[in-house]
């Protein structure tokens, strides 16, 4: 199983000021030299960070938008089962970690720490040992240290995880929530009991699908290809209805006008009057290939709330 990046803070300049005098300190004590390390705490200096423009980095943050309108609004977009990369197999103090950092070696679960390889082994090294330049805390670092070893630690030179890269390049795609309208809706007035609901959702490749997306490490490339099997719509009285796609607008002066939707409706109406707020989710299936491995990522995204009004139907005797 595999993990997604997590956003870290940059450290302030007093940190930083503080791991370079750390590691001269350290320096001063062992054979690896400052540059190795300086260099390390350099490219690392603004931690771990998503991809720019990514809305999808670890926690799925995407906005569900204003109900029944075309602007994004707040809120939480939803997760999927394995959204979060919760069944991670490197972790430290309930963190998923990624396993393997081109700046920082390779991970130790036992330990917590991030064991580099030092190049060149500085002179004088011991025969059957070897120099690892050391980040502890899950990274942190202000605990970077230079370590001499008899072997390599536990994980290290592992092969990719070609899940945990196909959880980086799903990293790198945005699934949206759905921007959902309904026909009627309460901002255009209300509907009857018992006439049919029109629903339908926002239609583009980050909604529905398909969208595609690789991502290589050490030789290693997999790809994937996201697509939603299937809306589920919540009409907010405890049923639901579950459509293949995302419906068809409904146009006052249709061909449809007046009937039920074609693909996606509530095609008995409401069976009592009332105001109702309607939901919408979409089931994403994300399936990789790569590494002579594949798998699926199932992934959910919920929308908004739209508000229904629902009137009695009045009958008119003479």
């Amino acid at each position: 199983m595999l993990t997604a990046y997590r956003r870290r803070p940059a450290r302030p300049a007093r940190l930083l000021a503080g791991i370079g005098l750390a590691l001269a300190l350290a320096v001063a004590a062992a054979p690896p030299t400052a540059s190795a390390a300086a260099g390390l705490a350099a490219a690392r200096e603004g931690g771990v960070e998503c991809p720019v423009g990514q809305n999808d980095c670890n926690v799925w943050d995407d906005d569900p938008g204003t109900p029944g309108g075309g602007d994004p609004g707040g809120g939480d977009g939803g997760d999927g089962g394995d959204g979060d990369g919760s069944s991670g197999k490197c972790q430290w103090n309930g963190k998923v970690l990624p396993c393997y950092d081109e700046d920082l070696g390779w991970f130790d679960n036992g330990s917590g720490c991030y064991y580099k390889l030092q190049e060149p082994q500085p002179a004088g090294t011991p025969e059957g040992k070897q120099w690892y330049l050391v980040t502890c805390n899950g990274g942190d670092l202000g605990t970077l240290r230079p370590e001499l070893l008899d072997a390599p630690p536990s994980g290290y030179g592992a092969p990719p995880d070609p899940e945990e890269l196909a959880r980086r390049a799903l990293a790198s795609i945005s699934l949206r929530p759905p921007q959902i309208r309904t026909a009627p809706r309460a901002s255009k007035g209300p509907g009857l009991v018992g006439l049919p609901v029109w629903m339908w959702a926002s239609r583009g490749a980050n909604y529905f699908g398909p969208l595609t997306a690789s991502a290589s490490d050490r030789g290693l490339t997999v790809s994937l290809r996201a697509t939603v099997d299937r809306i589920v719509w919540d009409m907010g009285n405890g049923e639901k209805v579950t459509c293949d796609g995302p419906g068809t607008p409904y146009r006052a002066g249709g061909t449809h006008a007046g009937k039920p939707s074609p693909d996606c409706g509530y095609d008995g109406g409401y069976p009592r009057t009332g105001t109702y707020r309607v939901s919408a989710t979409t089931f994403w299936n994300v399936h990789w290939e790569g590494g002579d491995s594949s798998g699926d990522i199932a992934q959910t995204r919920t929308s908004g709330t739209a508000a229904i009004e629902i009137d009695e139907l009045q009958v008119v005797t003479r």
